[in-house]
């Protein structure tokens, strides 16, 4: 049978039945030990953290994914993250569920730099988390594919100088997945809920222009994969198909599945028919970019 057909989609449900609440959840490792920077407080939400979902050894890849869960800048959504990280094993890839700082207590640049840093964690700690480090991608939904979308295209090369050793790495994902992403701060697309909690009240013009991140793809953006729906009226689908126009003309490889008919916030949509193959898609996508094999 086909992937993506009848098969897979029940296999896929009932790997969700089967980890629905079952086992312990990993401990978020804090990424900054010592505080991090611009930090407000020490409670979890001042805490941004990485909880590590390693590869079955005997079936890990390499492949590593920092998953950004949605939730508007302002929450971080259950469903676009443990479950989203449990699914990755399951094709062989290590996860780690980003809890980054939120509006309205944190605004740009705090997300960014939680992601940021999570990339070089990543590549850090590759050797002890059995990963490799030049196989270190990022995935967002919603306003975390904002977030991802961010990172992709405002990426540095870490800073050779610096005292710490994580700081010398780069930031620049492999490959950046989009799930009904954010993308424009710009009305009439922008997600006005998501760009407040982000950029405040009254942004300025250049700050709207800054985190449009459409505007920002050059020939290094890394390879993208979007998933999004027509139907959406969360996040209009305008938000995918600006930046994969923009990806096209700079010439970065993309892969876009616009499905007709699915609500926002669907995660891996289990629950839908047709939406339910998604998943799918993608594993077929990052096996063909050659991040599914050792």
């Amino acid at each position: 049978m086909p992937v993506g057909g009848t098969a897979f989609g029940l296999a896929l449900t009932l790997f969700l039945a089967s980890t629905a609440g079952a086992g312990d959840r990993p401990a978020p490792v804090p990424l900054w030990p010592a505080g991090a920077p611009g930090a407000q407080g020490t409670q979890s939400e001042d805490v941004p953290a990485l909880a590590l979902y390693r590869a079955d050894p005997a079936k890990s890849t390499g492949t590593a994914i920092v998953v950004c869960p949605g939730g508007s800048y302002q929450r971080l959504a259950d469903h676009e993250g443990p479950v989203v990280a449990e699914w990755l094993n399951t094709i062989g890839v290590t996860a780690g569920v980003l809890r980054y700082r939120l509006g309205p207590r944190y605004h740009h640049p705090a997300p960014l730099l939680d992601a940021a840093r999570a990339v070089r964690t990543m590549r850090a700690r590759a050797a002890e988390w059995g990963i490799d480090a030049h196989r270190v991608g990022i995935m967002g939904f919603s306003a975390g594919g904002h977030l991802a979308s961010t990172l992709a295209t405002h990426f540095d090369d870490g800073d050779p100088s610096a005292a710490d050793p994580i700081d010398r790495l780069g930031s620049r994902p492999d490959v950046a997945i989009v799930a009904y992403p954010v993308v424009s701060m710009e009305d009439p697309i922008a997600h006005t809920t998501s760009r407040r909690n982000l950029l405040g009240e009254n942004p300025s013009p250049e700050l709207v222009e800054l985190l449009s991140n459409e505007k920002h793809v050059t020939a290094r953006t890394p390879p993208v994969f979007v998933f999004q729906t027509n139907e959406d009226t969360g996040v209009v689908a305008e938000n995918s198909l600006r930046l994969v126009e923009a990806l096209r003309k700079a010439g970065v490889p993309v892969e876009m599945h616009l499905f007709e008919k699915g609500r926002h916030g669907v995660g891996l949509a289990q629950d839908d028919p047709a939406l339910r193959v998604w998943p799918a898609l993608l594993e077929n996508w990052l096996r063909v970019r050659g991040f599914l094999g050792k």
